[in-house]
């Protein structure tokens, strides 16, 4: 909407010439991630109260080697990052453009489909009750291959033809292979695998949110880089116009998660719930493909990758497989619980290792 209005008035009115200022995209990117940030904190309080008082509260499992204060009753109130990506997102962002169209489409996918399942725990009072694994893939899947079926479609295509199928490595400057309509199964995989470990991570006070500000902020460099032909032609990046505004939606997820993280840091108020966690990591999925950047979140998203594998090798592999535990418990952040960790040094020492691969993510930008 600011987009807009600014550039009618700057070509327009002379003396506002100065509001061609929010056609640049890294002043919108920071006015983006400030208006999130701002919002999730001074309307976050009441709109937690009315997720409280509307009975939106979570009915966690009870483990019995973990202390039940850990898994008291807590407001979901994942409606409050996605509410504030939203209305940052028309303010800021060129909503015709087709890559904001893709994320504000996942977000808002992934956060309908987390809220339906955390209706469902809440009415029936327990969090095996929700919609079940079969019911949730299903819906991953028709969102993911929508998607995927648009983004290889070249008139459709928010990239370049010559660059929608082409696969990229972190450090290496040309593509390593054209997957061409192979291309779909992998988008597939990606974004539903990418949403189902930052759902599995957000197990702990704060333990989710820092490392998805950390991933996004990534990718949001990323598309800026991608953005701009002559910083790309340094880089050796590939030139993609127009998705310089997925750079300035990850600042806006920046933002909305820092503000997400004022009431969600230990001891929380508020948990985001499948609507929050399964939105964004809907959202980062689809950031993910639309960057051209699928296997550098083996790196910068290590984290989810970490918890994701655990679950995998415990459960699938371990119980169902070979009838045996590898792990105290899954995903991996509970079997330090189970150890007797305290959760704020799981949490802290989960944002350190974040922080650290995000670092290693950015480094790839120089090293080809």
């Amino acid at each position: 909407m600011l987009y807009y209005l600014g550039s009618y008035l700057h070509n327009t009115v002379e003396a506002l010439s100065f509001l061609r200022l929010l056609e640049s995209i890294s002043f919108r990117a920071l006015g983006g991630a400030m208006t999130s940030l701002i919002f999730t904190i001074l309307f976050g309080g009441r709109i937690i109260l009315f997720f409280y008082r509307s009975g939106q509260r979570d009915a966690s499992r009870r483990y019995a080697h973990f202390p039940s204060s850990q898994h008291q009753a807590k407001t979901i109130g994942g409606g409050l990052p996605v509410a504030a990506i939203v209305i940052s997102s028309v303010l800021w962002c060129e909503l015709t453009n087709p890559f904001v169209v893709a994320c504000l489409c996942a977000l808002l996918w992934f956060a309908a489909l987390g809220y339906i399942d955390d209706f469902l725990k809440i009415r029936h009072g327990s969090s095996d009750r929700g919609l079940s694994e079969t019911a949730k893939l299903l819906l991953q899947f028709l969102f993911s291959l929508g998607f995927a079926l648009v983004f290889i479609t070249g008139e459709l295509s928010p990239l370049p033809a010559d660059l929608t199928t082409k696969l990229y490595l972190p450090f290496l400057k040309n593509p390593i292979i054209d997957l061409s309509w192979g291309y779909v199964p992998f988008i597939i995989f990606t974004v539903i695998a990418i949403a189902n470990s930052v759902n599995i991570t957000d197990g702990i006070d704060g333990l989710a949110v820092v490392p998805i500000a950390f991933s996004i902020i990534v990718y949001g460099v990323f598309a800026y880089v991608s953005s701009h032909a002559q910083i790309a032609a340094f880089l050796i990046f590939p030139f993609m116009p127009g998705v310089g505004e997925v750079a300035i939606i990850c600042s806006i997820v920046f933002g909305a998660c820092l503000g997400f993280l004022w009431f969600n840091s230990y001891p929380a108020n508020v948990i985001m719930g499948d609507t929050g966690s399964m939105a964004l990591g809907g959202l980062l999925g689809t950031v993910v493909v639309l960057v051209k950047q699928e296997f550098l979140f083996l790196i910068v998203g290590g984290i989810f990758v970490a918890e994701a594998l655990s679950v995998v090798v415990q459960e699938k592999i371990g119980i169902r497989r070979l009838g045996r535990r590898f792990l105290h418990s899954a995903p991996i952040h509970h079997h330090f619980q189970s150890r007797g960790l305290a959760d704020t040094k799981i949490v802290i020492r989960f944002w350190i290792v974040a922080g650290i691969l995000a670092l290693c993510g950015l480094a790839t930008l120089k090293i080809h």
